[in-house]
C-alpha cells in the first residue's frame, strides 16, 4: 500500500514548495500489505504557506484489505502529520459490502488533520458497471462519508482558510462510459481567485491539457494502478498508448504539476 504526501512550504527563493505524499500499492503480496510513502515537492510563487497534503486512491475496499486494514493504514498516514487527506476515487467498488463501507467511512471519520478529509468519485464507486450487484448506492456512500465528516466534492470547489482551493471533479466515466456529463475544468476554475493556490482532484488522469490551460496549480489522480506492472507501465507511457495522460508519478505542463498515484490496493 502506498500513499503520497504533497508539502507546500516557502523556499529560500521565496517560492512556495508543495510536498505531496502519495500512497500506493505495488505488485505482490508484500507490497499489498505494507505501507510505502512517496513524497513530492513542487514550487509556486503563490502565498499559500506551508502545506502537507496526504493523498491516496483506489482502495477498492475488500480487494486487498477490509475496513480494519484501512484503519491501520490511516494510522500510518496520520503519522506523516498531513494538513489534509484527499481520496482520489475508487474508495469502494462493485464487490464492497455495505457493512464494510460503513465501517471504512467511520475509520475516515477518526482521521485528525487540520483541514479535514476530502473525497471525489472514481469510476467504480457507484457500481454503475454492474448495477444491482451491490447492497448500497453511490448516494448511500456519500451519506456515510458526510456523516463521518468527510467532504465529498462533485464538480465543486472549496476555499480553505482563505489560503488555497480544492476543486473536486466528477469522474470522467460519467461522460465517457455512462452517457452523462460533468462540468468542464474551465467552468469550475472560472469563478475562483487565481492568485490563490488551486489543487484539483480528478480520478482519471486524462484531461491534462484542459487542466493546465484552466490554471490549476496541482492535479492529483489515481485510476491507473501504475499500469499494473512496471514494464507494461513504461511501454504504455513511452508509446502514448491508452486514454490516460500519465500512468504514474509526477510531471509538469506549463505551470501545472500533475501527480498520479499507483493506488493503495490491487
Amino acid at each position: 500500500m502506498k500513499f503520497d504526501l504533497a508539502t507546500i512550504s516557502r523556499s529560500a527563493a521565496a517560492l512556495v514548495g508543495v510536498l505531496v505524499t502519495v500512497v500506493y500499492l505495488g505488485v505482490g503480496w508484500y507490497q499489498a500489505h505494507h505501507v510505502a510513502q512517496t513524497e513530492y515537492t513542487v514550487t509556486t510563487d503563490k502565498k499559500v504557506g506551508n502545506l502537507r497534503v496526504a493523498f491516496f486512491g483506489d482502495s477498492h475496499l475488500g480487494s486487498t484489505f477490509d475496513a480494519d486494514g484501512l484503519a491501520e493504514h490511516l494510522k500510518t498516514i496520520e503519522k506523516a502529520k498531513p494538513d489534509l487527506l484527499v481520496i482520489a476515487g475508487d474508495f469502494v467498488d462493485e464487490r464492497t459490502t455495505k457493512a464494510e463501507m460503513i465501517k471504512a467511512a467511520q475509520a475516515l471519520g477518526d482521521v485528525n488533520t487540520p483541514y479535514g478529509v476530502y473525497y471525489v468519485f472514481g469510476n467504480h464507486d457507484k457500481a454503475l458497471y454492474q448495477p444491482g450487484i451491490r447492497d448500497f448506492s453511490g448516494d448511500d456512500l456519500v451519506a456515510e462519508l458526510e456523516k463521518n465528516g468527510v467532504i465529498v466534492l462533485q464538480d465543486e470547489s472549496i476555499l480553505l482558510d482563505d489560503r488555497f482551493y480544492l476543486v473536486g471533479r466528477q469522474d470522467a466515466s460519467q461522460e465517457f462510459d455512462f452517457g452523462g456529463s460533468r462540468a468542464s475544468i474551465a467552468d469550475l476554475m472560472a469563478p475562483l481567485d487565481h492568485s490563490k493556490y488551486t489543487i484539483v482532484l480528478d480520478h482519471q488522469p486524462r484531461d491534462y491539457a484542459a487542466e493546465a490551460k484552466a490554471g490549476a496549480d496541482l492535479v492529483l489522480s489515481g485510476h491507473t494502478h501504475g499500469g499494473q506492472m512496471i514494464p507494461l507501465m513504461q511501454i504504455i507511457q513511452w508509446f502514448g498508448i491508452g486514454q490516460n495522460d500519465r500512468l504514474y508519478g509526477i510531471e509538469k505542463r506549463d505551470n501545472t504539476n500533475f501527480i498520479v498515484t499507483s493506488g493503495i490496493s490491487e
